[in-house]
């Protein structure tokens, strides 16, 4: 069994995850009711149902392996933003926290020599890498549209097609 510390740790992550969760699902909820952002929405939408399932798997990990999973209470996260740049950053900052978390959980897991903790999490950061690959193009792509309504359409049209051009992701 992980230690109280790895536990606790796991714990903190079940939160951040569940966070990431509710922070894409209103970030849906506001690109719903933008004009012209059927693409967008569904990813945030899809993105928030990922989260949710990246917090499903460490509670079941916490469970399975003896210690206890608490499902957290969540503070209301952000509704609305000024633009859609805006929203891309903070998804991009909000990666980046969570790879930060992550980083740190495999830390705990290798000074503890917790190697099947260490093992379970190698998914997490892999699923980071491309997440933060992904935050960034949508970064990258917006800032070259600036302006351009038409950019823009294409961008939204465009949006569900970047995560499947991962690598290790299917079409």
């Amino acid at each position: 069994m992980p230690s109280k510390t790895m536990i606790d740790a796991l714990n903190r992550q079940v939160l951040m995850e569940a966070q990431s969760s509710q922070a894409y699902l209103a970030m849906g909820s506001w690109a719903e009711i933008q004009p012209g952002l059927k693409g967008v929405t569904q990813f945030f939408f899809q993105h928030s149902e990922e989260e949710r399932m990246h917090m499903l798997k460490l509670i079941h990990y916490i469970n399975e392996r003896g210690g206890v999973a608490i499902v957290p209470a969540l503070k209301q996260p952000q509704l609305t933003f000024d633009s859609l740049k805006k929203a891309f950053e903070t998804l991009l900052e909000h990666e980046l926290k969570v790879s930060e978390s992550i980083n740190s959980l495999v830390e705990i897991a290798l000074n503890e020599k917790d190697y099947a903790t260490h093992n379970f999490l190698q998914w997490y950061v892999m699923e980071q890498m491309e997440e933060e690959r992904l935050a960034r193009e949508c970064n990258d792509k917006l800032e070259l549209i600036g302006d351009d309504k038409s950019g823009l359409y294409l961008f939204d049209r465009d949006i569900m097609t970047l995560d499947k051009q991962a690598p290790g992701k299917s079409a």
